[in-house]
């Protein structure tokens, strides 16, 4: 990742959401050339020079002071997560050397085999699945058969067909697929210098067009939940909850599981997919 362009690009997408009107300044009636607020206006409402918050915005931050980046952000309403993103491109963290594909801890693994009816796996930094059960496999398809490189939650998302099909509802898949690509572009800032972050965003950005216009927007987000409904080749339609949780003493890992509501439908249709 280029930290300079990926600057640039995330200050101009935020200053480009707001409106003078929205953060208290005056409105002149003429015609503006850009969407949002231009470097000027937004310089003002931080506090700053607009020589100091130009630099900034092009790529120039590795001198600005803790105190113009808080600025900044304050003035732009960046949400916690987005503060966090431009300090790690302004200030990259340094990562303590590990291994790149961390073995998945012997307690997780037996939580998820143990979750017999309920599709489970563990991801890594970038959404590579390390570790999942047998219910896992048959809800999302064969994972053992693909290449470790595309097995991975993003690439299922956007490059698996079968896997996209099963989400019929337009808007609900691209809520995921969002999800994905604004927690990559987070963990770019996150793990700066990491080859394997920079070759599967690589990968989507050639490989689809959904990711390239998604990616366009510069969204950071962490991961969160989302319900969405899946019609399935075996288990028909089923309302599914997906939940990602962080478990305790794991930096670098998630937990991902397929849910239903008690006694619907959906849960018997899952039971018996994973019998």
């Amino acid at each position: 990742m280029d930290t300079r362009t990926e600057l640039t690009g995330f200050l101009m997408s935020r200053r480009a959401k707001l409106r003078p009107e929205t953060v208290g300044l005056p409105q002149y009636g003429e015609r503006r050339r850009v969407p949002g607020l231009r470097r000027e206006e937004l310089a003002q409402l931080a506090g700053v020079s607009v020589t100091h918050y130009t630099r900034l915005e092009q790529g120039h931050g590795r001198n600005v002071s803790a105190e113009v980046l808080e600025a900044v952000a304050a003035a732009l309403r960046l949400t916690s997560v987005e503060r966090e993103h431009l300090t790690n491109l302004v200030h990259p963290p340094r990562r303590v050397p590990g291994p790149d594909e961390p073995h998945v801890r012997t307690d997780l693994r037996c939580l998820i085999e143990g979750m017999e009816h309920t599709p489970a796996f563990a991801h890594g930094r970038h959404g590579n699945i390390l570790a999942w059960n047998e219910s896992a496999g048959r809800l999302l398809g064969d994972l053992d058969a693909l290449p470790p490189p595309r097995r991975s939650w993003p690439h299922l998302v956007f490059l698996d067909l079968p896997f996209r099909s099963m989400i019929d509802d337009a808007t609900e898949w691209d809520l995921i697929a969002r999800q994905h690509v604004a927690y990559l572009r987070l963990s770019l800032g996150r793990y700066p210098q990491n080859p394997d972050m920079d070759a599967v965003v690589e990968s989507l950005r050639s490989s689809s067009a959904d990711f390239r216009r998604l990616w366009a927007e510069y969204q950071v987000a962490d991961w969160s939940g989302v319900t969405c409904h899946l019609r399935h080749p075996v288990a028909g339609d089923l309302e599914i909850a997906i939940d990602v949780m962080k478990p305790g003493g794991e930096p670098d890992q998630w937990l991902v599981t397929f849910t239903t509501e008690p006694d619907s439908p959906s849960q018997e249709a899952l039971r018996q997919l994973a019998t």
